[in-house]
């Protein structure tokens, strides 16, 4: 299923439609980005229900719970349904190393230009590892990309 597609739902025919034909192999690559990120064959420290709960947290900091939905059932689809709380804006958690991706995620959505290398040195002291620093700010460039592709379609579109 192609996500950004299905969100924006264009009607056939439609300038909007024909602007994305014209744009397939970027639109099919941010599926396999999604799929990339997502749905990792390696998922690290990161299990994919941990991704997609802070991703439907993400779109819901972006205003679009169309997509937080979506990503709301691949929690449902990794069967963590722990992770599930995680998914809403302001649900806080007790695991240190978990809580601190929470808090690296919501930065990196609400302010990205305060991220600071002090940052990173936090999530080390949490616990996370360096490659699970590059998977969670990989999750987040990829969750507010998508959101604004989907928010600029939708408005070129005048779909509401």
């Amino acid at each position: 299923m192609k996500i950004i597609e299905t969100l924006v739902s264009a009607k056939p025919g439609s300038a909007l439609a024909d602007a994305m034909a014209k744009r397939a192999e970027i639109l099919r690559l941010s599926q396999a980005a999604h799929d990339a990120v997502l749905l990792a064959h390696d998922p690290g420290g990161l299990s994919h229900g941990l991704r997609a709960a802070l991703a439907a947290r993400m779109a819901r900091h972006n205003g679009n719970e169309e997509l937080a939905a979506h990503y709301d059932a691949l929690v449902d689809r990794a069967a963590e349904p722990e992770m599930a709380p995680l998914s809403i804006p302001g649900t806080s958690v007790s695991d240190t190393r978990i809580a601190e991706m929470v808090r690296h995620a919501d930065m990196l959505t609400l302010a990205p230009r305060e991220a600071t290398r002090a940052n990173i040195e936090s999530l080390r002291a949490a616990g996370v590892a360096d490659a699970d620093i590059v998977r969670l700010s990989e999750l987040a460039a990829f969750v507010n990309y998508q959101v604004r592709v989907i928010a600029g379609m939708k408005l070129i579109g005048g779909i509401k």
